[in-house]
């Protein structure tokens, strides 16, 4: 069978050098299906599971459709909305190696961080904007950013901006660009209102779906383990912590994942969390120490079921099971991703037992329950080798080095800096901010 390559569906010349120089040689089925309109203009709805490649199906035509415009200060010729800051980092960092491979400049705006370098990028002259909603209604209202001269404006994810309770914002963004413009939306579903954003803004789109959303990856395994109680499960969640690969633990509350991650890692498992209440800062370290390696395990809350797209995550474990069906897809979406296999576990304790089958049944996922212990056969297999323990320092240095800097000077009167232990941390702008 003969495979199909960027350049025989259109992709530019210059494009297709930055993917092979990046080592991406052949197009994902959600590329194949999606380019051969997108890059013509036509406006396009794309419908595909979480690492399906839906990223370059929109950075390729958005690059593309851009080159050779004049860039002009404060009005970008492109925008890219997401729901998440990690997933809008995500975004840029694939969509700016093909950006400059064409002389177009990509900037990032989101909340949480000051505004000062976001107004500064774009006053020097930026063409393509990479931005959470609530951050770019913001600088709209200050008159920061126009959106007049946008010409391809992308949404992604946008079944999660509906969950997240940001259509309003999203549609009076999409109001503010062209009418004319070329609209791409990618969803993995179209409910929650999704349908009425396309039916306002998308002119006479064509749809390309390519997986059904509630069907797990042919890839991934899944795995429920019955645990007799909290301290079985404890010594059954730490287990599956020890392995060499990547793994993500999903717990419910904030508080504990930020414990988890504290135990694992004092326990010679290197462990970062990731929710709301981290700064940007924070959550871009703890992120880094993920990817790089220096931290094999991440444990987050649902913020990160779908803000958080990296390869090479062999295991998921549903810690606490989710509350519905659709965020165990989308927790479960961050292993088994471009073609690797996966395993997705879901710890449950005996009062947990019918929600949790409940909601396995609306996911579409059959499988057989085990009664497990730490020592049980199925979860050694699954484990595998144990990876060396190491010192807590390498992970928990960054942050304490934070703490050292936010110490007052010598000779500070102790009262004012016991009351300010007593606050929060760090208080986070809400996702999209």
């Amino acid at each position: 069978m003969t495979t199909v390559s960027f350049a025989d569906l259109g992709v530019p010349a210059p494009l297709v050098a930055a993917l092979t120089e990046r080592g991406i040689a052949e197009p994902f089925p959600i590329q194949t299906a999606t380019l051969p309109d997108s890059l013509t203009g036509r406006d396009v709805l794309g419908r595909g599971k979480t690492g399906s490649g839906k990223t370059l199906a929109f950075a390729l035509p958005l690059v593309a459709a851009l080159t050779g415009r004049r860039r002009q200060p404060a009005r970008p010729s492109g925008l890219v909305l997401a729901p998440t800051r990690e997933l809008a980092t995500q975004i840029t960092a694939t969509l700016d190696p093909l950006a400059r491979a064409c002389g177009l400049r990509v900037t990032t705006i989101f909340g949480g961080v000051s505004q000062n370098r976001q107004v500064e990028a774009l006053r020097s002259g930026v063409d393509i904007v990479v931005a959470c909603p609530g951050r770019l209604e913001d600088l709209m209202r200050q008159k920061l950013i126009s959106l007049d001269a946008v010409a391809v404006t992308v949404l992604d994810e946008a079944d999660h901006m509906a969950d997240l309770g940001f259509l309003p914002g999203v549609t009076r963004i999409l109001a503010a660009t062209p009418a004319d413009g070329q609209r791409l939306l990618f969803s993995a579903t179209l409910d929650n209102g999704v349908d009425k954003l396309v039916r306002r803004f998308l002119r006479d789109p064509v749809l390309h779906s390519v997986d059904e959303v509630d069907e797990a990856p042919v890839q991934m395994t899944h795995h429920v383990f019955h645990v007799g109680g909290a301290q079985e499960k404890k010594a059954l969640v730490h287990l599956l912590a020890s392995g060499t690969g990547r793994r993500i633990l999903f717990m419910r509350t904030k508080h504990q994942a930020r414990k988890l991650a504290k135990q694992l890692t004092e326990a010679g498992v290197p462990s970062v969390d990731l929710h709301g209440n981290l700064s940007q800062p924070a959550r871009d370290r703890n992120l880094a120490a993920f990817s790089d390696g220096s931290a094999r395990v991440l444990v987050a809350t649902d913020i990160a079921a779908r803000g958080v797209h990296v390869d090479g995550v062999e295991l998921v474990v549903h810690v606490d099971p989710p509350m519905e069906h659709k965020a165990y897809l989308h927790r479960s979406g961050r292993t088994a991703r471009a073609g690797s296999d996966g395993d997705v576990v879901t710890v449950v304790l005996p009062e947990q037992r019918r929600d949790t089958q409940q909601l396995l049944r609306r996911a579409g996922i059959t499988v057989r329950p085990k009664e497990v212990d730490a020592d049980s056969a199925e979860v050694q297999t699954l484990v595998g080798e144990i990876a060396p323990r190491r010192a807590p320092q390498a992970v928990a240095a960054p942050v304490a080095r934070t703490a050292e800097r936010r110490r007052p000077p010598a000779g500070q009167a102790q009262r004012p800096r016991r009351r300010r232990s007593r606050r929060p941390a760090q208080r986070s702008a809400t996702t999209g901010a």
